[in-house]
This record gives C-alpha cells, structure tokens and sequence, in this order.
C-alpha cells in the first residue's frame, strides 16, 4: 500500500504529462514559515494556526502557519540585526547569505503581518512587549502594500530584528505536480511576553491557539484539512511538552519534496511514511 495522499483525478493527466516531458514544473518561490509557541497555563504546549480563506488560489480552506513568499527587499542590508549572523542561518538551512538574510527577515515581516507578533525590540537583548494600536497597525498595512520594507520600518522606530528567537526547524518544497510550488524554510519562535497574537490577516477567515496533537485529531476527524508539512512539523511539535524544550531541540535540516504516482490510475502523492499515517486511506 503506497504511503500517501490521494489526489483528484485530474492530477493522473498532469503526472502523465511531466513524465513524458509535455509539462514542465513550476519553479519554486522561495519563503518562510514561523511556528509561534506558547505555554498555556491548563493546556500546555500550544501553537497559534490561521485557516485560509476558501478563495485562496493556493491551499484554500487549510489551517497553516504565518508565513509567505520572500520579498525582494527582504535582503536588504540596511538592517539592525541581533542574533546568529546570515552566514549561520544559511549554514542550517543551506542556503547562500543573500537568500538566508531573505528569509529571516521574510519570516519576522510575514509574522507580524499576518499575526502582530513582532520578533524584534529596541536593543538586542530586549523585545517590544505591545503591538496593538493604530501606529503598529499602519505600520503593517504599509508592509502589506509594499511601501514600505521591514528594514525601512524597524530603523525608523529604533528596533533590532532579533533572529535569536527564532530556531530553524524543517524545508519543504511544494511537489512538482503543484501548478503553484514554494521553496519554505520553517522556523519556530516563542510568542514574546506582553505580545497577543491578532485575528488581523485577510488571507484567514479564522486564528487559534492549539495543541499540535489536537490539530492532528482534528485533521484525522475530517474537521481540518492540514498540508503535508503542516501536518509533519504539527507530529513532531507533538512530543515535547514545553516551548523551551522546541527551542532547545537540535536539528538537522533535511528538504522534502514530495512526488507524485499514478497507481492503478489513481494520482497519489507520495509522502514519508510517518506523515502518511495521519491520513485516511482512500
């Protein structure tokens, strides 16, 4: 039995069709994705989801993470910065200092715009407590629309990004059978204190705070639709109790890429077997 996902039928012509060489793949967007953390006092271990709105061109309708596509002026140097440099990001996750310098700040702008959560403060050993109000929510539509870039805002209100708080923790890249594909690096980093995470993303219909092995029933039940790295990183996230002990966790950063088969003329894509098992066989 293949360990996997099936797929709508008409992903059978599209896998056909990049076999035999009559498609071509899309070339990957590069991204990041930040798993925020916190200790819930009754629940324990908990991490903060957004559910896509259902006219989303790309995984429509799914519970995901904060995260989205590198800006290009994401690299800009022009930045007051603290923590492990990009030459050290780019070792754990393998990539240049440009495209690393990219996604850590892709993952500290992509955060606050979909969450508020702000992972930067005005030293290098402090962290801004509040993000509420009118000026930090002009700030953030000024990212959106890209009059701004993160370095431009974080220099004029005095801040240093604090890539510190974050951790490297998995790549994955979108199978090539995917009409869209990105190149996504995840992070996870702790909610600062005196920071609340917002329901503020026009990209999600719903947020929430939840226990990564509650997601996964949830999933499982038919109640939620999780991606494969989604559902991955919620799996592992499950065996610790505590946001110090993800943070404290080693990790060798290793890429997936998912493919995709036809089997007895079903597409299915293929998965490793410890994300498959959460599926329902189908």
């Amino acid at each position: 039995m293949v360990n996997g996902l099936k797929l709508p039928h008409q992903f059978v012509e599209r896998i056909e069709g990049m076999r035999a060489g009559r498609i071509e793949p899309a070339t990957p967007r590069d991204a990041a994705t930040v798993v925020v953390l916190r200790d819930h006092p009754e629940h324990g271990l908990q991490v903060f989801m957004l559910r896509r709105v259902s006219s989303m061109a790309f995984a429509p309708g799914a519970y995901v993470f904060p995260g989205g596509s590198v800006d290009p002026r994401d690299g800009d140097a022009d930045i007051a910065w603290a923590g492990p440099s990009p030459a050290e990001w780019g070792a754990a996750f393998g990539a240049g200092e440009k495209l690393a310098r990219e996604l850590v700040c892709a993952a500290v702008r992509e955060t606050f715009e979909e969450s508020l959560i702000l992972l930067a403060g005005p030293a290098g050993t402090a962290v801004v407590d509040d993000t509420r109000g009118q000026a930090w929510e002009a700030d953030r539509q000024a990212l959106l629309a890209r009059t701004v870039s993160l370095a431009e805002m974080l220099n004029r209100r005095g801040l240093v990004l604090r890539s510190d708080l974050l951790r490297p923790w998995a790549h994955w890249i979108t199978p090539a059978i995917e009409p869209k594909r990105y190149d996504t690096r995840f992070f996870v980093a702790a909610i600062p204190p005196g920071q609340r995470a917002g329901d503020v993303s026009t990209e999600a219909d719903r947020v929430t705070w939840v226990r990564p092995e509650d997601a996964i029933r949830r999933a499982q039940a038919g109640e939620w639709f999780l991606m494969p790295p989604t559902l991955a990183t919620l799996s592992e996230l499950a065996g610790y109790r505590t946001v110090a002990d993800v943070l404290a966790a080693r990790r060798e950063i290793v890429t997936h890429e998912p493919t995709a088969e036809v089997i007895d003329g079903e597409a299915y894509l293929v998965l490793p077997p410890e994300t498959a098992r959460h599926y329902p066989r189908g």
